[in-house]
């Protein structure tokens, strides 16, 4: 063995060194040498004490290291107090004794542990025979056994080579099943109680080759005969499963990859499950928050990219429930179908529910004719623009109510082809202004009639009871189409919407419904905020196409209690077909296919809950008897008899009776039409007047009519 010339040195100085020892403190006493000896002990303590209290490795070393001075100090100080050089020559053996232990043992401490202060020379080679070893034969293991297997061994050498990053140690390497270079490996930190800390994503690939996409670090869990904590971590390393996962991701990959991430379609959500029905050509994503207090954020855009399906809002709907949501991707648009209307359908069942449509899944859509669980009528809300299938529903629920043996009236401010075929299958129908006037004010008379028939069967009075076979009348049911557009009539509106608002307060107590239509919920436009409340909690409101999706939304969540996600409903269904950059580069036009979509509408539920369905389908060009009943369902002869004795029961389509609506004018007024207008839905019709004189005052549009108007004021 080769001796470092740096021992060798050392060893020669403590041969040196200790003759003085002995010699100087018996000689000279006072001698600089023995102060810089005792000087020198004195840091050796300090370095002592320092390197005890220290907690890192090589304490030890440090204090051995120190650990000649402070000896060579003792030596000097026991010969300086010794008489001579002691007994049996004491300070001389001291001395020997000091250069002994110097020579042995100091310099193989100081230089011999630290691998990277010694010589190539200073460890031995084992020879190594001249013959190629198979690939088979394993590399020499560096650490102790501690019966890892391959796996664990080769990771820990590799890991090494790195430098131990973050000071870590490999505890265990664990290969993916069906995977060549896929593996999990268990890290703890070197030093017992210290947290692992600085250690990345890109500091685990570099050893493994790998890319620092590739690696995922995780907390490790305690379990039973493991420990956990800050002192672990698992590095999963994936170079296999990501590259298959960029090129074919099944589906919950490319859910977690482009939609459930943070900059995702549906962030924060996971894909529960998905499922195809070939069937009805429909794919359906169910997806759940991963946080089930979360309210999932939605957009059916961002997701139809993320999901590689065409962003059709024709094809593709969202429902959500909660903290889950279901995405369904229909290969063609569900609510272009048409559903005929059947009597089966619209048969209305014990609690006053028949089908009036169909969901974009299929789901039939139930509304009511009364309610059974409020012991009471319906009202009905219907909105929608010209030509969206507003009357189209009408149909069906006139249907659905006669078939339960209603009475239905039906007003609308302008004639047309399918109302005055309705008027055949009820039992009143008119189509201006002063007819729907009259009617609401023939049914708030009935509220009146009804409150004293008598009951058979006690002969008292009785709120109205759906299904009741004792009720003496049947339910009164009264239909205003376009009502805004008539509730803002020069004649007759105030009338129409003080009677409409009071029927809708009153109504319900005496088996009386009511059903305006338009194309506004709002105040401005004839709905009182007292109307509007009374018809929400009363029935479930349908909304066509608004015009626009934002005007649709609008007036839904004007319909709802709490405004929820309200389905669109675009002007057109149309397929997206080739793209829209190339046809542009071209110069060619785009493809007309679009599908209206009348007859589809939103629906309120009960728990305020929109819907989207497309409704029943009465064709009107077809007998519309197959849907009604055989008999029109009338008044009693009691409520006619009653009515006329108030003036009420006539042909609504006269002209205006003298004194129906306006007091007859002054006699001292000398008829020039100073009438002053009162309020409807009293009317016994005791008053005669013209109509020319239902106004307070002319209007005056012109200087002649100022003047003209001036010289009546004035009896000039």
């Amino acid at each position: 063995m080769t001796t470092p010339r740096s021992v060798a040195l050392e060893r020669l100085a403590y041969t040196l060194a200790a003759p003085v020892l002995a010699v100087a403190p018996n000689l000279y006493p006072d001698h600089p040498v023995n102060q810089v000896v005792q000087l020198a002990g004195a840091a050796g303590i300090g370095g002592i004490v320092l390197a005890a209290k220290s907690d890192t490795h090589g304490a030890g070393r440090k204090i051995l290291r120190w650990a000649p001075l402070v000896l060579a100090a003792a030596v000097d100080v026991a010969a300086k107090n010794t008489t001579g050089f002691g007994p049996y020559g004491l300070d001389g053996l001291l001395a020997a004794g000091w250069a002994a232990a110097g020579f042995l043992v100091l310099p193989f401490s100081r230089h011999a542990r630290r691998s990277h202060h010694r010589p190539a020379l200073a460890a031995p080679l084992p020879a190594v025979a001249p013959q190629p070893a198979p690939p088979a034969v394993e590399p020499p293991v560096v650490q102790a056994d501690d019966g890892a297997d391959l796996l664990t061994r080769r990771a820990r050498t590799l890991w090494e080579q790195a430098g131990m990053p973050a000071r870590t140690h490999i505890v265990k390497a664990t290969r993916h099943p069906g995977q060549r270079h896929d593996m999990t490996i268990l890290l703890r930190a070197s030093e017992t109680g210290r947290p692992i800390s600085g250690l990345t994503e890109a500091s685990v690939a570099a050893p493994f080759g790998v890319h620092s996409s590739d690696v995922v670090l995780a907390e490790v869990a305690i379990q039973p005969g493991r420990q956990g904590g800050p002192g672990w971590m698992e590095a999963r390393i994936t170079p296999d499963a990501n590259a298959r996962r960029r090129t074919k991701p099944t589906a919950q990959e490319r859910w977690t990859d482009r939609v459930g991430g943070s900059k995702g379609g549906a962030p924060g959500s996971e894909l529960v499950h998905k499922t195809r029905d070939d069937e009805r050509g429909v794919t359906f994503y169910r997806a759940k928050m991963a946080d089930s207090t979360e309210t999932p954020r939605v957009d059916l855009a961002k997701v139809c990219r993320g999901l590689g399906l065409p962003e059709d809002d024709s094809c593709v709907f969202v429902l959500i429930d909660g903290a889950e949501f279901l995405i369904s991707a229909f290969d063609s648009p569900p609510l272009s179908a048409v559903f005929p209307a059947t009597r089966e359908l619209l048969t209305p069942d014990a609690k006053g529910m028949y089908v009036c449509g169909f969901t974009i899944t299929g789901q039939p859509v139930k509304t009511m004719v009364y309610q059974h669980d409020k012991n009471a009528p319906a009202h009905g809300l219907t909105l929608g623009v010209s030509r969206s299938g507003k009357t189209q529903f009408f149909a069906i629920h006139m249907a659905a109510q006669s078939l339960d043996s209603q009475v239905v009236w039906l007003s609308t401010v302008r004639k047309d082809e399918k109302t005055t075929v309705l008027g055949r299958y009820i039992d009143r129908q008119g189509s201006n202004a002063l007819w729907m006037a009259r009617s609401l004010r023939a049914a708030n008379a009935l509220c009146e009639i009804r409150a004293e028939m008598p009951w058979p069967h006690d002969g008292q009075p009785h709120d109205y009871k759906p299904g009741d076979a004792r009720c003496p009348y049947r339910q009164l049911n009264v239909y205003g189409d376009e009502f805004m557009t008539a509730a803002q009539d020069g004649d007759f509106g105030e009338f129409i919407q003080k009677d409409g608002e009071a029927l809708t307060v009153t109504g319900l107590k005496y088996g009386i419904g009511f059903n305006p239509a338009g194309q506004s919920p709002f105040a401005h436009n004839g709905f009182s905020t007292e109307m509007k409340d009374n018809l929400r909690q009363n029935s479930r409101p349908v909304i066509f196409n608004m015009g626009s999706p934002g005007a649709t939304r609008k007036a839904a969540e004007g319909t709802m209690e709490n405004a929820y996600d309200v389905p669109t409903i675009p002007a057109r269904y149309s397929r997206s077909e080739g793209s829209a950059i190339e046809r542009a580069m071209r110069g060619e036009a785009d493809p007309e296919n679009g599908v209206s979509t009348g007859g589809v509408a939103v629906i309120v539920l009960d728990n305020g809950r929109a819907v989207l369905m497309r409704s029943l389908y009465a064709d009107f060009d077809t007998d519309l008897a197959r849907l009604f009943p055989d008999e029109v369902n009338r008044l009693t002869d009691h409520e006619i008899s009653e009515l006329d004795k108030r003036g009420l029961w006539f042909d609504w389509n006269e002209p205006v009776r003298p004194g129906e609506f306006w007091p007859e004018p002054d006699e001292d007024d000398e008829g020039e039409g100073r009438s002053r207008r009162r309020g409807g839905g009293g009317g016994e019709g005791k008053a005669s007047g013209k109509r020319g004189a239902r106004r307070s005052e002319p209007q005056v549009t012109s200087p002649r009519q100022a003047l003209e108007a001036i010289k009546r004021l004035t009896d000039a």
